[in-house]
């Protein structure tokens, strides 16, 4: 029956494609009263909205297919465009992926200026409010509110943003000046070079990048970032070969994943049964195949490359619940990275992980059963964010190298390059001008 129902979908599939949609609808039909699978019940659904232009028969249709599979990726971005969420223009051929354009960019930029005395305006490190610099108005950004909001992975690798990197090089116009420059491409938000006003790209009208979801504001000056990094140089008795610098303020990209779905396993079993006429019990080994569901909330990936090794160390650091949404007031005069990082390959990094993770984990899940067999094939990425995160950034001189240094911008942790020393030594000399900018 299983196979004569594929048969009746293989089917109405063909006459869909050669456009006779009468015949196609009877075999669809057919297949889905006779289907015993919900593959063939999902598929059959895709189709017959695939078959209609009345927007509520495909609706139906397709709320049908994902009531049978969830992750049906052509019906949720079918659905996304008939609600408006995705436009059909923005779509890509996944087998001919367009280039990303080169050369030059032309981006919008806004402009933070007190309302006052016409002054520059920078994001304090308070995590609340932008403030003057030379009428000191505070001006409060969305205090108390937290981004919730994730989005739709499957919409999202339909189009071009969910594959683009960074293009090599962007126009920039000063609304303040007039002035044209180029802005690098490792950066969102920059000073203009003549009048000096603060400027953040805005990524929404840019069609290979996507734009931050979410930020954890900077919690602290420079001043207490100083103090962090004086603390932990003594803690671990290092001492600095030569003057190092006082440490920079700036936001790193950070993708967060949620991942579901379901790891396929065959396991083994051992179960003991009576024998009646020996008195004694005969031990069996029993094969099961099953699926064991899979939930992991925010995953957190770096979504740039060049500071990884260190930013790993330091992502479990951050309270990422504590985020707000994207606003690009927060990064006035502050500059953030952009991700380097696709989306879509960091995706892939998720999903890998995770299906090692429970990998690991799914024999004592089993009750100590022996895996014979497993396959990621139903694990989906479910949703996304891009998120930036503030941290204080220098570089320690030590042992014959610069060591590259970072301080959590929320809660003053430090993580380094540095490997772990045993032996004691002075923290003192070339270090001791940073407990002197502290005392200033």
């Amino acid at each position: 029956m299983d196979n004569y129902s594929k048969d009746l979908l293989r089917t109405g599939i063909i006459e869909a494609k050669t456009g006779d949609r009468n015949v196609a609808r009877r075999y669809l039909d057919r297949a889905i009263y006779m289907a015993g699978s919900h593959d063939v019940l999902a598929e059959a659904w895709f189709w017959m909205g695939e078959i209609t232009d009345d927007p509520v028969e495909k609706r139906k249709a397709l709320e049908n297919c994902l009531a049978h599979d969830l992750r049906h990726s052509r019906a949720r971005r079918a659905l996304a465009i008939l609600e408006g969420k995705l436009k059909a223009d923005d779509v890509i051929n996944p087998d001919h992926r367009p280039a990303a354009p080169e050369g030059l960019r032309a981006a919008d930029a806004q402009r933070f200026m007190c309302p006052k005395c016409g002054g520059r305006m920078a994001f304090a490190p308070d995590g609340q409010s932008l403030v003057c610099e030379y009428c000191t108005r505070n001006q409060m950004l969305g205090v108390g509110l937290q981004s919730d909001e994730e989005k739709d992975f499957i919409i999202a690798m339909a189009t071009m943003k969910g594959h683009g990197r960074p293009l090599q090089e962007q126009v920039f116009h000063c609304n303040g000046c007039g002035a044209e420059f180029i802005l690098p491409p490792t950066q969102i938000s920059a000073n203009c070079v003549y009048c000096d006003s603060p400027h953040v790209v805005s990524l929404e009208k840019s069609k290979d990048l996507l734009a931050p979801d979410a930020i954890l504001p900077h919690a602290f000056d420079q001043k207490t970032a100083t103090r962090f990094l004086v603390e932990w140089v003594e803690t671990n008795k290092i001492k600095p070969e030569k003057k190092v610098d006082l440490p920079r303020g700036l936001y790193l990209p950070l993708w967060n994943f949620d991942v579901g779905g379901a790891i396929e396993y065959t396991a083994e079993k051992v179960e003991y049964e009576e024998d009646s006429f020996m008195n004694r019990e005969q031990r069996k080994v029993v094969r099961v195949t099953d699926q064991y569901p899979v939930m992991v909330d925010d995953l957190p990936l770096p979504a740039s490359r060049k500071l990884s090794a260190v930013f790993l160390k330091l992502i479990l650091s951050f309270d990422l619940k504590a985020a707000r949404p994207y606003d690009p007031r927060f990064l006035a005069s502050w500059p953030a990275e952009i991700y380097d990082v696709p989306m879509a390959d960091a995706s892939l990094d998720a999903r890998s992980q995770t299906y090692k993770d429970y990998k690991k984990k799914l024999p004592h899940f089993l009750n100590g059963m022996n895996l014979v067999h497993t396959s990621s094939a139903k694990l989906v990425v479910e949703s996304f964010k891009l998120v930036l995160l503030p941290v204080w950034l220098t570089e320690l001189p030590f042992d014959g190298r610069e060591h590259l240094v970072l301080i959590n911008g929320q809660s003053g942790v430090v993580a380094s390059d540095l490997p772990e020393k045993d032996e004691e030594s002075d923290a003192g000399g070339l270090f001791s001008f940073l407990s002197d900018f502290l005392e200033e």
